[in-house]
């Protein structure tokens, strides 16, 4: 289809979020109705809500939705669809059923682009074998889709961003880069083979990635989207009351994004999570700006960042070798807070062995 959705946009996927800094205030002073049911809340800042609805069972919910992150309609519906779906995979559920979030110009739901886009979506739900049940639709100036899913999970087996421990080994599920490849996009800078990859990459479901997090008992996850890595590691930090570890030169990247941090190709959203970290962070002296920069980029569809414990970690990386589609990297460690940083990043990767994690 003829159509560059990009031209109509100013940020694009899941950089159009508000920063971070100015959701965590949000909702102080704000008295929120709430039932001993509710396993997971607002506090943590986790992926989805949890509700328990009996000894076995909780339901998971989330919506997310965002301005046109691709050219192409129906990429630009894969990719929003994998997106929301990631938050109940980071819970380590299973998607049950969605509802469609729809804000679009008239002109383009006449044109067909509106079908297009929903088209992209429904192939990635059936993927996860999650229906459709229906939505609703505005007018708007600029467009936007998404999703609100549901999803079941049993208590037992779900995973949150405040159950990290110390010793837990930090794997990353999908590259990093997408935030400064959408921008190379845009710019006329990055090749076609760029632009599939990283649409290709976001388009991938995390299924198989808290597959793998469950075989291997892990209770602790969240996925990398629009705070960027840094941003979304903070969070699970301070849920739950630890410190962490992460070597750059495990952290999976996609071709060519280094080279655009370089450029300077950045979306403001990467300079909003960069304030949000803050001190909470400390650089080693030798790791270049533009590293930096991109675990600040904001990711749209990222991967999940599991916590592995540190025995199952080796079994883990065996696993996503075989499993995975997406490129991955050990990331990490967990330790102990110590009332310093709450986040160290060095140059020197991670490695995993039988005996466990070394490094960074």
């Amino acid at each position: 289809m003829a159509v560059d959705l990009f031209a109509s946009v100013t940020e694009c996927g899941c950089a159009a979020k508000v920063p971070a800094q100015e959701l965590a205030g949000l909702l102080r002073g704000v008295e929120l109705p709430t039932s001993p049911a509710v396993l997971v809340g607002p506090d943590t800042l986790d992926d989805a809500g949890v509700l328990q609805l009996s000894a076995e069972q909780c339901l998971v919910q989330t919506v997310d939705f965002f301005p046109p992150v691709a050219r192409d309609p129906e990429d630009y519906g894969r990719i929003a669809a994998a997106n929301s779906l990631s938050d109940i995979y980071a819970m380590g559920g299973q998607p049950l059923s969605a509802l469609a979030v729809v804000c679009f110009p008239s002109q383009l739901v006449r044109e067909g682009v509106l079908g297009a886009v929903t088209r992209g979506a429904a192939e990635k739900l059936r993927e996860a074998g999650c229906v459709l049940l229906g939505g609703h639709s505005v007018l708007d100036p600029q467009a936007k889709f998404g999703l609100a899913v549901t999803g079941l999970v049993h208590p037992a087996r779900m995973f949150t961003n405040s159950h990290a421990r110390p010793g837990d080994v930090l794997l990353l599920t999908k590259p990093l880069g997408t935030g400064a490849t959408i921008m190379a996009i845009r710019a006329g800078l990055a090749s076609a083979e760029q632009e599939r990859v990283a649409n290709g990459t976001m388009a991938t479901l995390n299924a198989t990635a808290a597959a793998l997090a469950r075989q291997c008992g892990v209770s602790a996850a969240t996925d990398v989207t629009g705070f960027g890595l840094l941003g979304h590691a903070l969070q699970l930090a301070r849920a739950s009351e630890v410190a962490l570890e992460l070597g750059f030169a495990g952290v999976p990247v996609l071709e060519g994004a280094l080279g655009f941090a370089e450029l300077g190709l950045l979306s403001a959203a990467a300079y909003s999570n960069r304030a949000y970290v803050g001190d909470a962070v400390r650089f080693a002296d030798d790791l270049p700006r533009a590293a930096q920069d991109l675990l600040f980029d904001p990711q749209t569809s990222g991967g999940l960042l599991i916590c592995c414990p540190a025995e199952r970690a080796a079994e883990l990386v065996a696993w996503a070798r075989t499993e995975l589609t997406t490129p991955f990297g050990v990331v990490g460690r967990v330790v102990a807070a110590t009332g310093g940083p709450a986040i160290t990043v060095r140059s020197r990767a991670c490695t995993v062995s039988a005996e466990g994690v070394a490094g960074p």
